[in-house]
């Protein structure tokens, strides 16, 4: 186990590395960081002035390197247009779209994993269709307008959930389910098929001529080993979720990561861009690393590998 875990570890940071440097490039060739610093009316001297002060005009080679090592310490320089440590910016909006992403996934969990395991236990009947129709409208309705008929159902018409703002746990009700509702159609299927796989196992057939209760079989022996896919699938969209925050942190006013991004785009805050890909994409290597594991844990079959 610790030698699957080791060589996972490499791979993640290897990738991690890789991010870091495509993120770092992309963007330094999107524009200069100086010009952007300076300001639109900063003469040529002001712009060469700033760009000796913030090492721009160093190689990129060596801009990089100095970049990793400050952000290895926890220092990913200061934002240009808040003139704030964007550290202190990314801890002050990852909660936000943390808890969104984990009550989203929730979501998503909470309905496709029983919506698979019914449509398995009855295939090819009405209550099958009907689980892979819902599932089919998650995947079809983009998670925006999703949002937007939320928002005029429960917001404007019941006023149910507040609209924006997130002061309570009912601000992140709607945004969570718009944004697991596109993660559900995935997850669903994959269960699905998993489940319909380990039902005609001979190892099911065996617990159920021991006389095994059904309960005990689906629960205990079927679900247990189909769940194993899934929970890699789970982490690949909770990274995705997390990515595409973006559109619904703005639509409902969410003061996370994604609007952050939108905010520094808009802006052309160059460092507070690169913390934030690096940071979203650290934490989806984390989960794909720890998903690893607990598929390493479920199946021990995997660790040989």
């Amino acid at each position: 186990m610790l030698i699957y875990a080791l060589k996972r570890f490499a791979v993640a940071l290897l990738v991690a590395l890789t991010v870091s440097l495509v993120t770092f490039t992309l963007l330094r060739l999107s524009g200069d960081p100086a010009a952007a610093m300076a300001g639109p009316e900063a003469s040529e001297e002001d712009i060469e002035y700033v760009r000796i002060h913030y090492g721009f005009d160093k190689p990129l080679p060596v801009q990089y390197y100095n970049w990793l090592s400050n952000a290895a310490q926890g220092d990913f320089g200061m934002s240009i247009y808040l003139k704030t440590p964007v550290s202190e910016i990314i801890v002050r909006h990852a909660p936000t779209t943390m808890i969104l992403g984990a009550c989203a996934l929730s979501f998503a969990l909470l309905l496709a994993i029983p919506l698979g395991v019914v449509a398995a236990m009855y295939p090819n009947t009405l209550i099958d269709r009907t689980a892979l129709t819902i599932a089919v409208i998650g995947q079809a309705l983009p998670s925006f307008f999703f949002g937007l008929i939320l928002i005029i159902v429960f917001g404007v018409w019941l006023r149910w959930l507040p609209i924006s703002g997130h002061a309570s746990w009912m601000n992140f009700v709607m945004p969570s389910i718009a944004l697991g509702y596109y993660a559900t159609p995935a997850i669903m299927r994959m269960t699905r098929a998993g489940m319909m796989d380990v039902m005609s196992s001979d190892y099911i057939r065996t617990a159920r001529a021991k006389g095994l209760r059904p309960r005990v079989v689906l629960f205990k022996h079927a679900l247990r080993n189909a769940i194993i896919p899934v929970v890699s699938l789970s982490a690949v969209q909770l990274g995705f979720m997390l990515g595409g925050s973006i559109v619904i942190e703005s639509i409902f006013s969410l003061n996370g990561l994604g609007n952050l991004a939108w905010q520094s785009i808009q802006r052309s805050d160059f460092e507070v861009m690169q913390a934030i890909v690096l940071s979203i994409a650290s934490f989806y290597i984390l989960l794909t690393f720890l998903a690893d594991m607990l598929n390493a844990f479920l199946d021990p079959r995997i660790r040989v590998h």
